[in-house]
């Protein structure tokens, strides 16, 4: 039996993607769970023994870069294998390289989903075509984007500074001090040539890097 818990903040696409997956199943029987939160996520995979996670990026309460090495640290051999509305070239090499098993947007043919569960699940890595030949040219010689340049600590707090949320909120979530917040506020400004928040905001928006739920969130 193949055990697979999708992570998804909406229910209809949840259930969409195990009827999907029901009738066109991976080898053998199969059993689902459902999350629609990173902490739900988190709860399930450490709690539960998995297959697979699918994982979407665009989670209310946390974003899917933080669940994916949250559960790669604590259950390293557990596959998870995002699946999400952002194109390949904006985040799939971050991905991988923080231990994704695999990247796949929801435009993918349902036949290609299966073909990536069943990779996954037999301990390989799974990259679309598009996606291996990205890796094998490096991206087709293309200077990488400016976020690909920041520490996983810089790009937490231009996340949350893109959702909208205050440098006290940020501190608390942190555990860093205001003063510390501001300084990665004033050198995410200068890394990547803004000059306010809401310059941050659309930059995060157009790559993915924060969900339209954590920005309803704070509006």
């Amino acid at each position: 039996m193949i055990r697979i818990l999708v992570v998804d903040d909406h229910a209809l696409v949840r259930r969409g993607l195990i009827e999907l997956l029901q009738r066109l199943p991976p080898s053998g029987e199969v059993q689902f769970g459902e999350a629609g939160s990173a902490s739900e996520a988190i709860t399930l995979a450490l709690a539960e023994r998995w297959d697979v996670v699918l994982l979407d990026l665009g989670l209310p309460d946390r974003h899917g870069l933080e669940v994916l090495k949250e559960l790669h640290k604590a259950k390293p051999q557990l596959p998870v294998l995002i699946l999400t509305m952002f194109p390949e070239d904006q985040l799939a090499l971050r991905m991988l390289e923080l231990g994704a098993a695999g990247y796949l947007t929801k435009e993918s043919a349902p036949e290609e989903l299966v073909r990536a569960i069943e990779r996954v699940v037999a301990g390989h890595k799974y990259l679309s075509a598009g996606m291996a030949q990205a890796v094998a040219s490096g991206l087709g010689g293309q200077p990488p984007a400016p976020h690909e340049q920041l520490s996983d600590r810089e790009l937490e707090v231009l996340r949350l500074l893109a959702a909208g949320r205050p440098i006290t909120a940020i501190s608390r979530q942190l555990g860093l001090s205001p003063k510390t917040v501001t300084t990665y506020r004033a050198r995410l400004l200068h890394k990547l040539r803004m000059r306010s928040n809401a310059e941050l905001t659309f930059y995060a928006t157009q790559h993915g890097l924060v969900s339209p739920s954590a920005l309803r969130a704070s509006s």
